[in-house]
Formats: structure tokens, C-alpha cells, sequence
């Protein structure tokens, strides 16, 4: 276990906004400036499932300290982001094309007036699997990408896949699209004993301190409609010849103890991809970026060497 003895600054998102999209719903995106005279370009960060931008605080001053601009967004459903259900715990995407639309409009009427080339993805968990999607549709859109334990697939524990699939589908058509998904429910702050998302416990009670003081950034479990839509997007990226269509230059750093996605769908994935290197964290739980020092320092070996001009061919 390791403290946390992060050097960030206390206020690094130097901006918070709004933007509408076409169907009138309210995405809160942040922007975060490097004040260095020399800076390196910029950098798209992408959160997971559950995730908002304070979570990410940290990481952000990092990013800031070694010359990037920083620009994130909640995804619709969860963050401070509009929410689809009246209970807004409960996780729920109609169509994983909407996170994809959102993502586009974003970059395109946000980001790229303003960013410093190059762009680089930074995107974890969902945000990785979203990320994948959103480079193959929109190949010239960012120069490169790390991916941390991106969701290629998802365990569906107890149930297998298949299994998973098959109720979820079936949840549907019978009007369950907005219920819970067994073992699914409403937000409750994560305890370190069992946690299958970081060893080092003042990372993870960060997390529970930051909605403490805003219960909007809360999200709990996943609804059926979330789940079967996740499955189907999943999905699309093992479609025959998806990931061959893919040549953006792309690191995929995964969580060697990951009990959250699968780390052999990463594998395959990278196998598949015309550029891209995979590398594993042994003692890593899911939440790489949030991971003990000893764990981080690896990561952030691997990110500085992959991003370095020097390093490109």
C-alpha cells in the first residue's frame, strides 16, 4: 500500500462548461491549461464507467507538468452530466452510438479549435473502449492513444456472456430496459477491504471524499438497458476486419490483477491492430491511475516513452 504523495496543484481544470447537444441534453466538459512557455500539445482524457473529471485531478496535474493541455468530459449518464432516468444512480445508455455522437461534437466544436497539436487519448476502462470506436470512425482526428485496461469485454460474473446477454435481451423486450441488473443498485461509497478497483486506500477514499462533498457525481449499478448495450458495442470491435482498420498508433497498458475487463480481449485486440503495443501491470488492479505509487510510476514510464516525439519512427 502507498500514500497518496501526489505533487498536484490544488485547481487544474481552468474551466467548466456546458455544451447542448442536438437532442437538447446538457454535457459538462473542463479544460485545463499548461502555463509552461514550452508545451507539448494535448491530451483528450476519456473516463470510465462511474467516473467524472474530479476523480481524475491528479492524473490531470501530471499531465499538466509535463506540457499537455488537458481536455475531458462526463459522459452522458453520469458525472454532472444529464442523466437519462429519474433515478440518476442508475446507469443506462440507449445506444453506445450516442456516447460516440457526443464524443464527435465535442472534439470537433471544443477541442480542435482550441488544442495544440498533437492530440493524444488518453482514455481509461469504458472511455478506452469508446476511444477504439471513435478512432476508427474518425481516423485523422488524434495522432495517438493510451488506452488503460481498456473494455474490450466485460465480465458478466456469475453469469457467463452468453448467458448475460441472453437475459439482458430478454429484459428488454419485456420492459426491464430501465431496472437494475441483478447484483446492480444504487451508489453506495466503496470500501478498500475487497475493492477490486485500486490497492492503495487513500486513492480510494479520494473518490468517496470528492461525492461526499457533491452526491450529483454519484452513479450506481448498471441497468439492463446499459448492459446489453455494452455487449452489443463490445461487440463491433471484434467484428471481422474492425481493428485492422484502425492505424493510429495505440499503447494498451493493462491491469494484471483486473477482475473488472477482460485482459486476453486486450490482448487479442492489440494482436489484431496495425500499430499497437501492449504491456501489463502485474500487480495492478483495475484503476490503473489511480493505483499505488510503485504502480503508477510504471505507467507513467511507459506514457512518457510512448508520447515522446523522439520515440516516433
Amino acid at each position: 500500500m502507498s500514500p497518496n504523495t501526489s505533487s498536484a496543484k490544488p485547481e487544474m481544470l481552468t474551466s467548466y462548461d456546458f455544451m447542448k447537444t442536438s437532442d437538447r441534453s446538457a454535457i459538462r466538459y473542463g479544460i485545463a491549461y499548461c502555463q509552461k512557455e514550452r508545451r507539448r500539445g494535448s491530451i483528450l482524457l476519456l473516463n470510465g464507467r462511474k467516473e467524472f473529471m474530479e476523480k481524475y485531478r491528479e492524473t490531470i496535474g501530471e499531465l499538466i507538468e509535463r506540457g499537455f493541455d488537458v481536455y475531458s468530459l462526463d459522459w452522458r449518464g453520469q458525472g454532472l452530466s444529464a442523466r437519462m432516468l429519474a433515478n440518476r444512480h442508475k446507469g443506462f445508455i440507449e445506444d453506445f452510438d450516442i456516447y460516440l455522437n457526443d464524443l464527435k461534437m465535442f472534439v470537433s466544436n471544443v477541442v480542435k479549435p482550441k488544442a495544440m497539436d498533437p492530440l493524444i487519448i488518453l482514455a481509461h476502462s469504458m472511455g478506452g473502449h469508446i476511444a477504439l470506436r471513435f478512432i476508427h470512425d474518425h481516423p485523422q482526428m488524434v495522432e495517438r492513444a493510451v488506452l488503460t485496461a481498456p473494455m474490450i469485454d466485460i465480465f458478466t460474473s456469475p453469469l457467463s456472456r452468453w448467458f448475460a446477454s441472453f437475459i439482458s435481451r430478454a429484459a428488454n423486450k419485456i420492459g426491464l430496459r430501465h431496472a437494475y441488473a441483478i447484483g446492480s443498485g444504487d451508489y453506495a461509497d466503496e470500501t478498500f477491504e475487497g475493492n477490486n478497483l485500486t490497492s492503495d486506500p487513500m486513492r480510494l477514499m479520494d473518490t468517496n471524499k470528492v461525492i461526499a462533498k457533491n452526491p450529483d457525481l454519484a452513479l450506481g449499478g448498471v441497468t439492463y438497458g446499459w448492459l446489453s448495450e455494452s455487449i452489443k458495442s463490445t461487440g463491433i470491435l471484434t467484428q471481422p476486419g474492425f481493428a485492422k482498420k484502425i492505424t493510429t498508433p495505440i499503447l494498451i497498458i493493462s491491469a494484471g490483477e483486473d477482475n473488472v475487463v477482460s485482459n486476453e480481449a486486450q490482448k487479442k485486440i492489440c494482436a489484431l491492430l496495425p500499430d499497437c503495443e501492449f504491456m501489463e501491470i502485474p500487480r495492478a488492479r483495475h484503476e490503473i491511475l489511480r493505483e499505488t505509487d510503485a504502480v503508477r510510476s510504471i505507467f507513467w514510464e511507459e506514457f512518457d516513452r510512448f508520447t515522446d516525439p523522439g520515440t516516433r519512427a
